[in-house]
């Protein structure tokens, strides 16, 4: 099949020509005719396998048939991508641009920790394609700066996050804005059951679009899995970054003080690093990923949220230096290497106390993952790791049950493992904090406790 036989518009065909792309990928094959007639649209695909064209092109062929511009133009969207993340959204809007450059696409992307004013004077004089995280997009509808009422075409992009931990809500209210007559469609990497039952309540019959089984990840990258003590992650991080300094390599850490602790630490060994994280303003992020994608920085040390979106071509090895707390999001870990049929490499650190998340993992995937300890970094102690998950070779010995490890270097995250009690709270009732070594240390308990912290939706 050829991007011609989708019947596209000329200025798309050369555009898509001029960007370099030969031949639709399997999710490009089955979504783009679908919505293409106008269907709802739930697609699941791995990441790197072109689903932001796959929902991009049938959007400019709705809004410019023939490659002419349709209709009456007013100032308000007619199509709406909403994403999880910042650096998400200046993406699909840099993707968006680039399949229309032959078309008189309006288009903006609106997101927090920049100033309002510049996106409402882009707003004032008329878009014909809106990308927006929901927080941001929220303040401009509750500033009356934005106008949803002539959306025909919605899109949620990275669908699994957007409907997922307290983007429901914001969703909620969007939804509330926009016309009963559009089309929707929902593009992800993963759909875990609960999220696609909610989905359902924002799709009429909609067709289903998996290329791959569910919660897959790319056939071209490589799984590793390291146990480790917690007192050597960073020393085990520093040999494989050594191995080749120059390589490009993207660090996820659980928290965004442990990202910022593991660079000092990784720029203190003479490597080139920086952190991306919530944190972080806007030009410091954008600066930092620029300066990743140019090769000034071999290093990118990231959470989660931060890293939604981050599309790097080529990019080499994927660290876990800590494991996800949720599955899922291991699949879009990874998906930043193994891109459009490269190869790549996933290499996780496991420690005893976060084998569970190991094996969540495992049934997510629901294939075997290879445990081996690398050389010289043997934990001192067997992990306890589920039958399916290929056992490592461990010494005999090693520190006694229960022993404390070493707290030599830093730990760049929370200790896991306690996930059925709330943060910051011992089985005691003591306040307790943790320092990035990983060690818990008890503060005498106050009549009020504060509420753990809850995770928000991007603005």
């Amino acid at each position: 099949m050829k991007f011609q036989d989708f019947g596209l518009s000329a200025p798309l065909l050369d555009a898509l020509s001029a960007q370099g792309y030969a031949d639709p990928t399997p999710v490009q094959q089955r979504a783009i005719p679908l919505a293409l007639e106008g269907r709802d649209l739930m697609a699941s695909a791995p990441t790197g396998t072109g689903k932001t064209a796959a929902f991009a092109l049938p959007i400019l062929e709705h809004l410019f048939p023939a490659g002419h511009a349709a209709g009456a133009r007013g100032p308000h969207p007619r199509v709406l991508v909403l994403t999880p993340t910042r650096e998400l959204a200046a993406q699909v809007h840099a993707n968006l641009r680039d399949y229309a450059k032959q078309l008189p696409l309006r288009s903006t992307t609106i997101f927090g920790g920049v100033s309002m004013h510049n996106q409402i004077d882009v707003l004032r004089r008329g878009v014909d394609v809106l990308v927006a995280t929901p927080g941001r997009l929220i303040d401009h509808l509750d500033h009356g700066t934005a106008k949803l009422s002539n959306v025909d075409v919605l899109v949620l992009d990275e669908a699994d996050r957007m409907l997922d931990m307290g983007f429901r809500p914001a969703l909620r209210r969007i939804m509330a804005q926009l016309p009963r007559e559009r089309q929707t469609l929902l593009f992800s990497a993963t759909f875990a059951g609960p999220v696609k039952e909610l989905a359902q309540q924002f799709l009429r019959n909609p067709a289903t679009v998996q290329v791959s089984p569910p919660n897959s990840v790319t056939a071209t990258v490589t799984h590793r899995v390291h146990p480790v003590d917690t007192a050597r992650k960073v020393d085990l991080l520093l040999h494989i970054l050594s191995e080749d300094p120059q390589r490009q390599t993207l660090v996820f850490t659980r928290t965004k003080h442990g990202a910022d602790k593991l660079v000092r630490v990784i720029e203190k060994a003479g490597f080139h690093a920086a952190a991306i994280h919530g944190n972080k303003s806007q030009n410091q992020r954008t600066r930092a990923l620029r300066n990743f994608k140019d090769h000034g920085i071999a290093v990118l040390v990231a959470t989660d949220i931060a890293a939604r979106g981050l599309d790097i071509e080529q990019l080499p090895l994927v660290i876990n230096y800590d494991l996800p707390m949720v599955a899922e999001d291991y699949v879009h870990r990874i998906g930043r290497t193994g891109r459009a049929g490269a190869d790549g490499v996933a290499i996780s650190f496991v420690t005893q106390e976060n084998t569970g998340l190991l094996r969540d993992i495992q049934k997510l995937l629901d294939e075997p993952l290879d445990v081996a300890p690398m050389p010289g970094f043997e934990p001192g102690q067997a992990l306890n790791l589920d039958s399916n998950v290929r056992p490592q070779q461990q010494p005999r010995g090693g520190q006694p049950r229960g022993a404390r490890p070493h707290t030599g270097h830093a730990h760049a995250g929370a200790k896991p493992g306690s996930r059925s009690r709330p943060a910051g709270r011992s089985e005691s009732g003591q306040n307790r904090s943790r320092n990035v070594d990983g060690v818990v240390r008890h503060a005498p308990a106050t009549r009020k406790q504060r509420r753990p912290p809850s995770r928000r939706p991007a603005r």
